[in-house]
């Protein structure tokens, strides 16, 4: 029974509900007391075993919409929350910051914010797939600073500054050790750490061409469908947030595969 059927047999419940009450307060004088008093007594036990059993139908018929809704959200096809990780994405790689060599038969592209917890969780995976497999992988830096994180944006212009020093690697590993100090006095000291040109290096945070740079990384995520970091692409591959290493292995096997290339003997599977 519709909800609102129901709702409207309480109403009525309700009403002769109070005119039994209003019979036995006002006996007829057609009539002995005693009877009508009875009468009205038997009405309103009956009224009000009524309205139970209506405010229970009530309920379940809550509890089953409730359930449908349930059902029917957990069978209908869930939408990709990215990149279509069945595709070949292309990704421009021009000007971004690279590691392995350029020849590599797997290439590992990274939206990354340095702010980002989740994408802190993915450094030693990357890491441990540079260990495992060498050579055969090179690894893609963009930036994708997120506007929830209000230190990501400096901290990506301070990486490209300690970038023009040979060092953006280095101060990449830095900030991702330490994300809770990313405000612009505490990038000049992580600076300073690594012995760069202080000088030259507050000169390079206020270069406008990083700051270009950045927001045409970020455009290009948007683009390709990324909604939250770290969004890494194995050659073209897309894998979404920080999966575990098997996941990156699997599919760099795959890609070596597809090019004839035997998996470097010195590692190994977990």
């Amino acid at each position: 029974m519709p909800a609102g059927v129901l709702f409207a047999n309480r109403r009525t419940l309700v009403s002769l509900f109070l005119d039994a009450v209003n019979n036995m307060q006002t006996p007829s004088s057609s009539s002995s007391p005693t009877r009508i008093d009875t009468v009205a007594l038997a009405t309103l036990v009956g009224i009000v075993f009524m309205m139970v059993i209506s405010a229970v139908n009530v309920w379940n018929v809550r509890r089953l919409n409730e359930r449908v809704a349930t059902l029917e959200a957990a069978l209908s096809p869930r939408k990709p929350s990215g990149p279509d990780p069945s595709k070949i994405h292309s990704i421009n790689i021009a000007g971004a910051q690279v590691k392995g060599p350029a020849n590599a038969p797997v290439t590992i592209v990274e939206f990354s914010d340095f702010q980002c917890p989740y994408c802190a969780r993915v450094v030693p995976t990357i890491k441990k797939v540079e260990e495992e497999y060498k050579d055969n992988v090179r690894i893609v830096w963009k930036h994708l600073p997120l506007d929830i994180h209000k230190d990501a944006v400096g901290a990506a212009l301070a990486a490209e500054g300690a970038a023009k020093q040979g060092k953006f690697w280095e101060f990449h590993d830095v900030l991702f050790a330490n994300q809770k100090k990313l405000g612009p006095e505490d990038l000049k000291q992580h600076a300073k750490e690594l012995r760069l040109d202080m000088k030259r290096f507050e000169t390079d945070l206020l270069n406008s061409g990083d700051k270009k740079k950045i927001d045409k990384d970020v455009a290009e995520a948007k683009a390709l469908g990324i909604n939250g970091t770290p969004g890494i692409f194995i050659n073209g591959r897309f894998v979404e947030g920080a999966q575990p290493y098997e996941v990156f292995a699997k599919i760099i096997d795959e890609e070596l595969a597809k090019r004839g290339v035997a998996r470097p003997s010195t590692s190994t599977s977990e």
